[in-house]
């Protein structure tokens, strides 16, 4: 018994579906390169949002007590940092409303956390998490170098914008390994459900107010990571950047000789 032939549409169809992503030529030398695929593009923009209302949630429920401490309790007389009147704008809901600040913080807190967990399952079954985020021993041994070029503002917009340098790889993988864990783990160390069942995690932290205090240390650090972050942005090339992160496409620019870089 022989085999049906293969329509000739089905057969046109697998190349055009590899060539779908192959890099693009443009004008100029300049080439579209695809840089991300559409789960990547989807779960960053759900970050964003569940990360604006997590921080603005957060500050009203800060802005109940401005004051953070180490270990079991708090000593009002000398506590570890004090902030100053947060502005209402900054808040969600505007103006201070804890109960509601704390259903809008749990409730962006599980987006935010199973919207994490499934961009980090993909990018280890597609291993991009390996190949494309954490860093080599080869990157390693090009440290100081990238500081450097970091230092003198140099991004390049050539081939080498095709991966990431070794900064941008130690970065997001400090934050996906150590910033975003702690972060989750000093919520659930607070959240009196959570302690009802798994109280370790509080004598785990040194406390409810040492894990309020690391849990807001968490917190400066995704602001640190996205003010830095959307500050490469604009300055590497914001159009180009957006244009990546809601398309797919990056346009790399052509190299120039060694002799003028």
């Amino acid at each position: 018994m022989t085999a049906a032939p293969v329509p000739d549409d089905d057969l046109a169809a697998a190349p055009r579906e590899a060539d779908r992503h192959a890099d693009r030529p443009l004008e100029g030398g300049r080439t579209d390169t695809y840089r991300h695929p559409p789960l990547v593009r989807v779960t960053h923009w759900i970050n964003v949002a569940a990360v604006v209302i997590l921080i603005m949630s957060g500050l009203n429920i800060l802005a109940a007590h401005p004051h953070l401490y180490w270990g079991l309790r708090s000593t009002f007389a000398d506590p570890w940092v004090s902030f100053e009147t947060i502005p209402a704008w900054t808040m969600i809901p505007q103006g201070r409303d804890l109960a509601r600040a704390r259903d809008w913080h749990f409730f962006f807190a599980w987006v935010f956390v199973i919207n994490g967990l499934v961009y980090l399952i993909w990018t280890l079954a597609k291993r991009r998490f390996q190949t494309r985020i954490w860093p080599t021993r080869e990157d390693l041994g090009n440290f100081w170098p990238s500081v450097k070029e970091h230092a003198r503002f140099h991004f390049p917009k050539d081939d080498e914008a095709r991966t990431y340098n070794v900064l941008q790889k130690m970065t997001y993988a400090f934050m996906i390994v150590v910033v975003l864990p702690m972060m989750l783990i000093t919520g659930l160390s607070m959240s009196p459900g959570f302690n009802a069942i798994g109280g370790v995690l509080l004598d785990l932290m040194g406390g409810r107010q040492s894990a309020r205090t690391l849990h807001f240390i968490a917190g400066a650090l995704i602001v640190g990571f996205i003010v830095v972050h959307v500050g490469l942005v604009v300055w590497t090339g914001f159009v180009n950047n957006m244009r990546a992160m809601i398309t797919g496409w990056f346009v790399i620019e052509p190299s120039e000789p060694k002799d003028h870089r």
